[in-house]
């Protein structure tokens, strides 16, 4: 092996060295913007649930009232028929 055969194969491992760096470096990028997605992504799902919760605690509310009022006239109703069977008839 002649000492230029030694200098090309040393640049060529040199030249190895640095392509697997530069892509080593691209890798760290790409799983730095895939982690920053994920975590948008994250923060945009838990704002969604917080929303769908507000949603469908503001439903639960309504069905109650709608309940009451239900159950009120239902009683309000029955004291009313009560009311007319106690009358006597004309």
């Amino acid at each position: 092996m002649s000492a230029g055969d030694v200098i090309g194969l040393g640049i060529m491992f040199v030249g190895i060295i640095a392509i697997a760096g530069m892509l080593a470096g691209a890798y760290q990028q790409r799983l730095k913007f895939k982690g920053r997605e994920l975590e948008l992504f994250a923060g945009q799902t838990a704002e969604k649930a917080a929303q769908y919760a507000a949603h469908n605690e503001r439903l639960e509310q309504r069905i109650r009232v709608l309940e009451r009022i239900t159950t009120d006239r239902a009683a309000g109703l029955m004291g009313e028929i009560e009311d007319l069977r106690d009358k006597p008839l004309n």
